[in-house]
């Protein structure tokens, strides 16, 4: 009978069912297949509000959408521009750039394409670079800077994993320093093999301008202070994370309405709206998932998973190996925040098995998610930037291939080296 039902929830599922539905669904029928009486699953779902920092996601997802509605992107992209610009190659670091910091704060990597893509891509054009490696360093870049702070999906590994007992000493802080170092790493990689392949592009602009650069920061100088708040003020021990999240969220509000006033306050409820059903989605997938995690640990399945997998897989790299496998397919086939709450659970008490740290986990795991965002054939990316500049979906796999090996590339360091997820805060 559990199987017969198991089977029909896979069907809805790809048949399009809510995913909290079938999560939710799993769950009962875990609990009353075990005689557990149903009450548990609303006291568990009950249980997330006890967690502090989960006041930061909506604070973080207001900010960050209120940043994408105003003309923030174009005086970052503006910015970078007069000081990157000179430099052959210059623009392609401006778009990585800008990119990982437009997602950071904005959480979502579909709106970096949408709003950073019309800047770059004619941009990258004008200034001579090939179409392929324009289109594929814009869809790539849409989904840089998870690993950077205020990203929404560290924060909610870090919620996940805290309220499991193999993810104990995990905190929101440490994951923002962990996730400094191999992000940057991603940058570096790109941009050097970005300029390595335009080394002998013709320099656009030919000096550094002094007045234009002098414009540029005057011009964005509401802008400039956002990262202090974040990571100045968490580590600095003025704010707690939602606190942080609170300043944020107040001084983007604003600069976006009162100062720049590129947003209209009769604007404001519709931006509230789209936010908040963003994260309402994020927390009732959080709460089931949270119920369904109670019963996978009551069932010992975590514990069965590791034994069946230590029975094939003995050392550490061979798991590690077979782990990135299976995130680069998740990620190709589930949005981040799914792919989450649904495998945290399952995957974080195998990976400690396996002495992995939690926090080194938990950058593995967006690491892979990142490149997933544009892996063929699925990747939601791919799909956004083929409707966002016309392009077939087989150009787009061509253009991304490169970009998507260098990151690989990049995806091994951060799995195989922990300490540079773990330098920081060690």
């Amino acid at each position: 009978m559990f199987f017969l039902v198991s089977c029909i929830l896979i069907v809805l599922a790809f048949l399009g069912a809510p995913l909290f539905v079938i999560i939710l669904a799993v769950a009962m029928i875990g609990f009353y297949s075990q005689g557990v009486d149903l009450s548990v699953i609303p006291i568990e779902i009950y249980r997330i509000t006890d967690a502090p920092i989960l006041v930061a996601l909506p604070l973080f997802t207001f900010a960050g959408y209120i940043l994408a509605e105003s003309r923030t992107s174009e005086r970052v992209v503006r910015l970078s521009r007069v000081f990157l610009g000179w430099m052959p190659g210059g623009l392609a670091i401006i778009s990585f750039m800008a990119c990982a910091l437009f997602t950071a704060f904005t959480g979502a990597s579909g709106i970096t394409i949408v709003a950073l893509g019309a800047l770059l891509y004619p941009a990258l054009i004008q200034d001579g670079y090939p179409e392929n490696f324009s289109i594929g360093l814009v869809t790539t870049s849409g989904s840089l800077g998870l690993l950077f702070a205020p990203s929404l999906p560290l924060i909610l590994y870090g919620i996940i994993a805290q309220q499991m007992t193999a993810g104990e000493g995990v905190s929101i802080e440490k994951l923002f320093l962990a996730g400094l170092l191999p992000g940057l790493l991603m940058l570096l990689i790109l941009s050097a093999w970005s300029l390595w392949t335009n080394r002998n592009m013709p320099i656009q602009n030919k000096r550094f301008d002094l007045k234009e650069a002098f414009s540029a920061l005057k011009e964005a100088k509401w802008e400039i202070p956002l990262p202090v708040f974040v990571l100045g003020g968490v580590y600095g021990g003025f704010f707690a994370i939602s606190e942080a999240a609170a300043v944020t969220a107040l001084y983007v509000l604003v600069i976006e309405v009162f100062i720049y006033r590129e947003i209209s306050i009769r604007k404001l409820p519709e931006i509230m709206r789209e936010s908040m059903v963003m994260v309402g989605g994020i927390l009732l997938i959080l709460g089931v998932s949270l119920a369904s995690t109670n019963y996978l640990i009551d069932a010992e399945i975590p514990t069965r998973l590791f034994t069946l997998i230590q029975a094939y897989v003995t050392e550490k790299i061979t798991f590690l190996i077979l782990l990135n496998i299976l995130l680069l397919m998740l990620g190709a086939i589930l949005d981040i925040f799914s792919a989450l709450v649904i495998m945290v659970p399952l995957i974080l008490p195998v990976a400690v098995s396996y002495d992995i740290n939690p926090i080194h986990l938990g950058i593995i795991f967006l690491a892979n998610m990142q490149i997933g965002y544009f892996t063929p054939p699925v990747g939601m990316n791919l799909f956004i930037a083929s409707y966002r500049f016309k392009k077939s979906i087989i150009s787009l796999y061509r253009s991304t291939i490169p970009f998507m090996f260098l990151l690989l590339i990049a995806v091994l360091i951060i799995t195989y080296w922990p300490g540079l997820s773990m330098m920081l805060i060690e």
